[in-house]
């Protein structure tokens, strides 16, 4: 009866073998990644410069009444224009998140985290691009940002990338939905 169970995968009792983990289904999703992360950069890339050409020194364009308006402003700081003598400490944060993602990237079967961490990605090339090559200087440059709500920061694409991009991870953990693409109950 022993020799039956070890042949339909059943366990004898004492026996220490641990089960193979589940082997993720499919194949990597590492070009949705890199399509949306250049997507998402080349945006973001495209407004500032146009925002930089035409709308810097210039008086803010009203989008809709006083609720939305363009406005060119340049933040050496974090969201909110926190920390702006810190912007060597977010270049390092942001230059982090794209090595982690990258790694990370060798183990991506999922389709939603390779969107996630695509807009990531992205968001934080953008802005990292910002910090080495805009003045005063090479990773102390001051992010250009120039959506502006009423009543709220001031902001650019990379930004909502990134703010997209950590809502979806949030849902997807929530989800149970792992970057490998396997699914687990917590």
């Amino acid at each position: 009866m022993a020799e039956a169970e070890r042949i339909i995968g059943t366990p004898e009792v004492g026996d220490d073998t641990q089960p193979e983990p589940a082997q993720p289904k499919g194949r990597r999703r590492i070009t949705a990644l890199l399509v949306v992360a250049v997507l998402a950069y080349l945006l973001d890339l495209g407004s500032k410069m146009v925002v930089v050409a035409k709308l810097e020194h210039q008086a803010p364009i009203r989008i809709v009444g006083d609720l939305l308006k363009f406005e060119a402003i340049r933040n050496p700081g974090a969201a909110f224009g926190f920390g702006e003598a810190f912007t060597i400490i977010f270049t390092i944060i942001a230059a982090t998140v794209i090595v982690v993602i990258v790694r990370l990237a060798r183990k991506l079967y999922s389709l939603p985290w390779a969107i996630a961490l695509g807009l990531l990605l992205g968001g934080a090339l953008g802005n990292l691009t910002d910090r080495i090559f805009r003045s005063p200087g090479v990773f102390r440059g001051a992010v250009v940002d120039f959506i502006a709500p009423a009543h709220f920061a001031v902001f650019n694409l990379a930004d909502s990338a990134i703010v997209c991009g950590g809502i979806l991870i949030v849902l997807l953990s929530f989800r149970g939905l792992d970057p490998d693409g396997t699914i687990h109950k917590d």
